[in-house]
């Protein structure tokens, strides 16, 4: 019997790891049995052509690998973890929490293409991991719908505070614009579940408000 799979999405500065930490610290304290697995998993070989990519081995701008030979990139260290880590767990019926998964590459591949030919990519991914590689598909995504103007300036405060260099996706704001697109476009098509950070008068939610709608929705 499979288990359930949750996944966090969202384009880079929209806040998901947070939400990830704070929803899996509320399962613990709520006494819930669960795993996670953070993609890509940087430290492991199998994410290898992964690093290569984002470190612009292979060019110094995102359109410099197309959307489906970069995917391959991340689908290989996904089917790895899945063998490695958590596919037993899953299978007997375990709960995975997932920080980021397939549905990424829906969010930053697919950005690469021109919109009328997203659709098509979005089913070419999904096929080759859910159908031909084997692995699950999420029983819920939950999306961050961040503003790409506010998820830059969160990235660029992060970049300050921790000295860190940004990747090749990261640095590129026209990039991130065109994810929050496809990302868009995607959870409409498959019932992802919105979550957005900013309220009706375009200001930003609470950190806490945020988690408090995240953890109702996985709750029920």
């Amino acid at each position: 019997m499979a288990g359930k799979l949750i996944v966090f999405e969202g384009t880079d500065g929209s806040g998901k790891s947070t939400q990830f930490q704070l929803c899996c610290q509320a399962l613990t304290e709520a006494g819930r049995e669960f795993r996670t697995t953070v993609y890509p998993r940087y430290r492991e070989e199998s994410s290898a052509l992964v690093r290569m990519y984002l470190g612009g081995a292979f060019g110094s701008h995102p359109d410099d690998v197309n959307a489906y030979a970069a995917s391959t990139f991340f689908a290989v260290d996904r089917y790895a973890g899945y063998k490695q880590e958590w596919g037993a767990y899953y299978e007997a019926g375990g709960l995975m929490v997932m920080d980021r998964y397939t549905t990424s590459n829906a969010v930053h591949q697919a950005s690469k293409l021109p919109q009328a030919q997203r659709e098509g990519f979005f089913h070419w991914l999904f096929d080759l991991e859910y159908q031909r590689m084997g692995l699950p598909s999420p029983d819920q995504v939950i999306w961050l719908d961040m503003p790409t103007h506010l998820a830059v300036a969160n990235l660029r405060r992060r970049e300050a505070a921790t000295h860190t260099q940004a990747d090749i996706h990261e640095e590129d704001n026209d990039y991130l614009t065109a994810c929050a697109q496809a990302a868009a476009q995607a959870a409409q098509l498959y019932g992802w579940k919105r979550i957005p950070c900013v309220n009706d008068q375009g200001q930003l939610r609470s950190v806490e408000d945020i988690h408090k709608e995240i953890m109702q929705l996985i709750l029920e």
